[in-house]
């Protein structure tokens, strides 16, 4: 089995046997999962509290220094944290074994404009399931993007550096849209009603946020309305940005890989942990860095594991990187300023109509594909957590 260059070829049953490793670590770690992972959960969840209390109160505060920029900072963080490392990770189900139902993944509601329904169904079963196979996993490129030479040109990505800009400052919004695939609206495979229906539930999840950060707290600070307002702006522009970034540097570096469709057709449990390494890429850096980014800078791991709680993904890639490269296999990772260059780098350079041209492409993707809807079961019943 053939991936980058930079890897060696496996046969089928070098494959299997990769993949029997990586099940082995992933038993092992669910079995050592206890009190210690819970008080790591709950901990992070009074972090996220006390720092939006934190950072709201200093807000009301005004324009007073050092309190605004201390405000602003704060609430940036906190809502960095809620979405990554504790939104993100318990709608995946990764706490579901303590039967909590606070920390349920199927009913967690985060603090995001994207209803946790869709994300569960665009980011925890297509993402997940159809990881970088092109014509399946709309993240590749989110319909607004091209990243990668296989997805056909359109004049319109020639404005992908001002498009990813825009993404990047409005990432909360933008991201929760993604479900409409407005990109269909061009090619007219969608109509305007079907959208409009399709945007109910998001428009309702839309309007309890913008409630929540520029009406009830600007209001509730009286004479701090305009230090609380742009507080709070800045602070969702902060969360946005890091995001963003983080997001990015895990699925377009220069040694991710995408795939056709055909990947799918009896695709192995190790073929699918294969898929998942070439799909993603990793970043170095140190606990506050990791739980930052919600542990996704070890987005190999994730994607390998995604219902395993994050802050184990640490100890799990020493383990993962081990068994790589002793089956010759590249482990992208690297330092946040060499991932997001790479990620820049994409972005100009496929908004030029260079690459290569194929009948699967990205740019306007549709839902699962006959193809697809014939793989899905059997895709869903090896590869599920």
């Amino acid at each position: 089995m053939k991936f980058s260059s930079k890897s060696r070829e496996l046969s089928i049953d070098e494959a299997n046997a990769f993949g029997e490793e990586l099940d082995a670590l992933r038993k092992e770690t669910i079995a050592s999962l206890g009190k210690k992972d819970a008080d790591y959960i709950y901990a992070v969840r009074n972090f996220v509290r006390y720092s939006e209390i934190a950072g709201r109160s200093s807000l009301m505060l005004g324009w007073l220094p050092p309190f605004w920029l201390a405000g602003t900072a704060l609430l940036g963080v906190s809502k960095i944290v809620e979405n990554m490392e504790l939104g993100h990770n318990v709608i995946h189900g990764q706490y579901d074994w303590m039967n909590d139902p606070t920390l349920r993944g199927s009913t967690y509601e985060w603090d995001h404009p994207c209803p946790s329904e869709n994300w569960r169904h665009t980011h925890n079963f297509m993402h997940h399931t159809y990881t970088n196979v092109r014509g399946m996993d709309h993240d590749i490129g989110y319909g607004a993007l091209r990243l990668f030479p296989e997805q056909k040109w359109e004049p319109r990505f020639a404005l992908n550096p001002l498009v990813a800009a825009f993404l990047a400052v409005t990432f909360e919004w933008t991201l929760s849209l993604q479900p409409l695939e407005l990109e269909k609206l061009i090619s007219k495979e969608k109509s305007f009603s079907q959208v409009r229906e399709e945007f109910a539930i998001i428009a309702a999840k839309m309007r309890k946020q913008l409630v929540k950060d520029y009406a009830f707290f600007p209001l509730l600070a009286g004479p701090m309305f305009l230090p609380v307002i742009t507080g709070n702006a800045v602070a969702n522009v902060i969360r946005n940005l890091w995001t963003f970034g983080i997001i990015f540097c895990g699925h377009f570096t220069e040694d991710v890989e995408t795939f056709p469709i055909e990947i799918l057709d009896n695709e192995s449990r190790g073929q699918w942990y294969l898929r998942q390494l070439h799909g993603s890429g990793n970043l170095k850096g140190g606990k506050a860095f990791h739980l930052m980014s919600g542990n996704l800078s070890h987005q190999i791991e994730h994607h390998m594991f995604p219902d395993i709680p994050g802050a184990r993904y640490a100890e799990m890639s020493v383990k993962v990187r081990e068994i790589c490269q002793r089956y010759g296999q590249h482990y992208n990772t690297g330092r946040f300023t060499k991932q997001f260059s790479q990620v820049v780098g994409r972005i100009f350079k496929y908004a030029l109509p260079f690459g290569k041209k194929v009948e699967s492409v990205v740019s306007n993707v549709s839902p699962i594909s006959t193809i697809g809807k014939k793989l899905s079961n059997s895709v869903i019943e090896k590869n599920a957590a």
